[in-house]
Formats: C-alpha cells, sequence, structure tokens
C-alpha cells in the first residue's frame, strides 16, 4: 500500500495484503512474463488491481495480471513469450492472453469499445508503483478513470472504482488531460462526477468547480441539438449488451457505428482553476510532450473506427478494462 493510500483513508498498513495468497507457481508466472517484458525494451504499464491499490489503497485480487502496452507492439511482446513456451491467444481487438496451464497475463492495448486505446500519452504519464514485490510504471490514473469509465455491463459496472479514484486522487488529477481524453464522450465523465457527489456529499472539493461549471454548461447547451437528432442509441459505447432490444427491434440507429459522440462539441480542453500539465512521479505538474494531444485525438479516431469494424463483424464484445 502507498502512503498516499493510506492516509486517504483505505486499508490500516498492518493488515493482511491479499496479494500474499498468489499461488507461489503463479506469483513466479507473472514475474517471469514481466521480466521478459522489461528486458525486451517494450515499453509496458501495469494495471488492474495493482493499479487501483496504488491510487486507492483497496486491495482486491482480480485473479489475473494486466499489462498495458501500446497497439504497435501487442506482436512483439506476444512473439517474446510464445518464443519462451507461453500459449498465445488473441483473445480480442482490444486484448489477448499469454497462458502457463490454467494462469493468464492479460495484453491490453485499448478498450472494448475501442476509444480508450492506449498511446505514448499512456506512457509519458505513467507512475513507479510496486507489483509483485517489484518497481513497476503502473497506468496514470486519468487513463485509468477514461477506461474504467465506460465499464457498464450488467455484470460488472466500474463506476464505483471512479468514484474511489476521484475520492483519493481528485486533488492530484491533470483535469485538463481527463476532459480531453473524455472529448465528445464527456456526458459519461459528467455522469461519473455526480455519482460521486451522491456518493461522498462531504468531498465535493476533489472535483474543481470549474470541471462541474463547465460540463453543467455544456449539458444545458446540447438540449437544442438534441432535439433535432433522429432517434440514436449510444448504448454500446458503455456495453455491447444491454442495448441490444433498442438497436435490433426498435429502430435506433447505432451511436457506434455511425460515429456519433454522446454529448456534441466538447468545448474547449483546457479549464480556468484546473491544474495543468502532466503529473510526474514526485507530484509536479509539467507541460505535457509536445504532439500529445494530437496523438490522444488521433488514436481516438482509430479506436472508434476500428470499433466499429470490429463490432461490424461481431454480435458481442469485451469491456474497457
Amino acid at each position: 500500500m502507498t502512503e498516499d493510500a493510506a492516509k486517504e483513508g483505505g486499508a490500516a498498513p498492518e493488515e493482511r495484503s491479499v496479494f500474499e495468497d498468489i499461488h507461489p507457481r503463479t506469483l513466479e508466472f507473472y514475474r517471469r512474463v514481466l521480466h521478459l517484458a522489461r528486458d525486451s525494451g517494450i515499453p509496458f504499464m501495469v494495471g488492474g488491481a495493482f493499479a487501483l491499490r496504488h491510487y486507492t489503497g483497496i486491495e482486491r485480487w482480480t485473479k489475473d495480471f494486466d499489462l498495458f502496452i501500446r497497439p504497435g507492439d501487442y506482436e512483439r511482446l506476444q512473439e517474446v513469450l510464445t518464443r519462451t513456451g507461453y500459449r498465445r491467444e488473441d483473445t480480442d481487438h482490444w486484448l489477448g492472453k499469454a497462458f502457463d496451464g490454467d494462469e493468464f497475463v492479460d495484453i491490453i492495448f485499448s478498450s472494448g469499445n475501442g476509444v480508450a486505446r492506449v498511446d505514448d500519452e499512456w506512457l509519458a504519464n505513467a507512475v513507479e508503483g510496486e507489483a509483485l514485490g517489484e518497481r513497476v510504471p503502473l497506468i496514470p490514473v486519468e487513463e485509468m478513470i477514461w477506461s474504467k469509465g465506460f465499464v457498464m455491463e450488467r455484470e460488472r459496472f466500474d463506476g464505483h472504482d471512479v468514484v474511489h479514484l476521484i475520492r483519493s486522487q481528485g486533488s492530484r488529477l491533470d483535469w485538463d488531460r481527463l476532459l480531453r481524453r473524455f472529448g465528445d464522450q464527456w456526458p459519461v465523465l459528467l455522469q461519473h462526477l455526480l455519482l460521486f457527489r451522491y456518493v461522498f456529499p462531504g468531498d465535493r472539493h476533489a472535483i474543481p468547480e470549474a470541471v462541474m461549471t463547465e460540463l453543467l454548461g455544456r449539458l444545458q447547451r446540447q438540449e437544442a441539438d438534441l432535439t433535432a437528432a433522429p432517434p440514436t442509441c449510444r448504448g454500446r459505447f458503455v456495453s455491447q449488451t444491454q442495448y441490444r432490444t433498442a438497436l435490433e427491434r426498435w429502430g435506433y440507429a447505432d451511436g457506434m457505428q455511425n460515429g456519433a459522440g454522446p454529448g456534441g462539441p466538447a468545448g474547449p480542453t483546457r479549464i480556468a482553476g484546473t491544474d495543468q500539465g502532466a503529473r510526474t512521479d514526485e507530484g509536479v505538474r509539467t507541460d505535457p510532450q509536445p504532439g500529445a494531444a494530437a496523438e490522444s485525438q488521433r488514436a481516438g479516431r482509430e479506436g472508434r473506427s476500428a470499433a466499429a469494424a470490429a463490432n461490424a463483424r461481431r454480435s458481442g464484445g469485451g469491456s474497457a478494462r
């Protein structure tokens, strides 16, 4: 557990960690994959339960290990792992797996809806943390909120993780980058912020007032645009299964297929009153890397196109992690 997480109300430091119960053979497999990725020179980040613990102090073992890499590095990493003897599985259009018997590592390069595609900006803003007893780069909290924000399946809702991430990291978030990441999907972020204010009413200060003012203003301004819009269902951005009836029987156009963003114009990407720039491991913010914004926008467009093409070929799909 991190010191910050403990101060923010996570589990007491003396409590037994759930990660201590990982079977030694499983632990050896995870560490071996970690070392192979590091030795290959392929940039990677660790996400999942280890990143959640780092940022919130909450420990929850999900019985898998998540490595995040750029899409262009996927083949290289799988080849490295296959040569070592691990079984490869190209699971979906946003992740693959490497197996050792029944144990597996998830190799993630995008999200189930294609929106939260891993790019250079993820790597530039990764923070150092601990996983498997080693120091590793962890996915940035902003991108963790971005990818988790769209997971709203019947059997899995990651909004609770988003709420906890805002509570523990709100004062440290690069809100401008988070708003830019969501782009025209900003209503998804707004609903998570409203849920946070409901769950933790005394912690409203974790969200800058300027952010709420901007997003609520967008909501007000979009009313006229939506009145004239054709019947559209954007449900597949957040669930691959729960809105099939609307799309297949009720005549709604598929907002994912036609590229319709949920909220209309995103508005400014920098909000007055919010801290700006990228966070370093020491908590100091610096200007984002040149070209990072353009890369993020390009990746978002490509990701949405990839998701549309993939889902046109299949009736179901995975969820963002």
